[in-house]
């Protein structure tokens, strides 16, 4: 249980920090997503892209750092809610919103399975 979800909080870190720089190097598709398809600005954007690459990074100083995963896998959480609140909400359905329900999936993997590990090794 434990490699799996290591496994998985590094694949999470990787994907969050490639979507968040997409996001913070002003990628056209993003923006045009963004301003038009969603109705957000362009801050929101740098916003939203800034929280993911700080959580990414944060899930993957969590290897050395044990008490930060719960907190920044928390954080994408409730990131991955918006996103998919927000394409249900922009008319897109689940075929668009697959991806960050998995990503939401993979996310609630890493904390309560960092949860149970952690409250594990205190019993111990």
């Amino acid at each position: 249980m434990r490699w799996v979800v290591r496994i998985l909080q590094g694949l999470v870190g990787v994907m969050f920090l490639l979507t968040g720089f997409m996001k913070l190097s002003g990628d056209p598709a993003q923006a045009e997503a963004f301003n038009g398809i969603y109705g957000y600005g362009t801050g929101f954007m740098y916003v939203v892209g800034g929280i993911e690459v700080v959580s990414a990074v944060g899930l993957l100083l969590g290897f050395w750092r044990n008490k930060l995963i719960s907190v920044f896998s928390g954080v994408l959480i409730i990131v991955m809610g918006g996103a998919v609140f927000t394409h249900l909400k922009a008319g897109q359905g689940f075929g668009v919103a697959t991806m960050p329900l998995v990503l939401l999936v993979l996310c609630l993997i890493v904390f309560l399975g960092h949860s149970k590990i952690s409250k594990t090794r205190k019993a111990q």
